[in-house]
């Protein structure tokens, strides 16, 4: 048994097209994994399905590993709350006034924890747009001080 050429382009967009309906982003991969052996069954249709299918498998899994390894190393760690050590210290602008058992606003110039504004609360008052530091990660807010 042989597939065509086509089946695999029809089968590769059909899988990209179920990742919008998987948001994981990881059909995506066997998706343009079964366009490549499409190409390459149209290239070469005497492929047996038996290479066809190594070709597709070994396609998909090397994307997967090449988008987890190379292009996406620090996706685990923009969780809130795991990556405490890296954000202490990090020095921003407060946008909304602060005191003590109100809330604020501190803009950072480069994103922090995956995002450029944070709530943040501090144990003395502190003027909109003076410099702060953080010191701590709590929950979803961020503990500043001022420099």
């Amino acid at each position: 048994m042989q597939l065509e050429w086509w089946v695999w382009m029809v089968g590769g967009i059909g899988l990209i097209l179920a990742e919008l309906i998987v948001p994981s982003f990881f059909v995506v991969w066997f998706g343009l994994g079964a366009l490549l052996v499409g190409l390459l069954a149209l290239l070469a249709p005497d492929l047996s399905l038996t290479v066809q299918l190594a070709i597709w498998t070994a396609a998909s899994l090397a994307m997967v590993m090449l988008w987890f390894k190379v292009f996406k190393p620090g996706f685990h760690k923009t969780r809130i709350g795991t990556a405490t050590g890296e954000v202490v210290g990090e020095i921003g602008l407060l946008v909304n006034a602060v005191a003590p058992f109100e809330r604020g606003k501190v803009r950072f110039q480069r994103p922090v924890l995956g995002s450029e504004e944070w709530v943040c609360m501090a144990d003395t008052p502190i003027a909109a747009g003076e410099r702060v530091k953080v010191v701590a990660v709590e929950g979803s807010f961020l503990t500043v001080s001022k420099i």
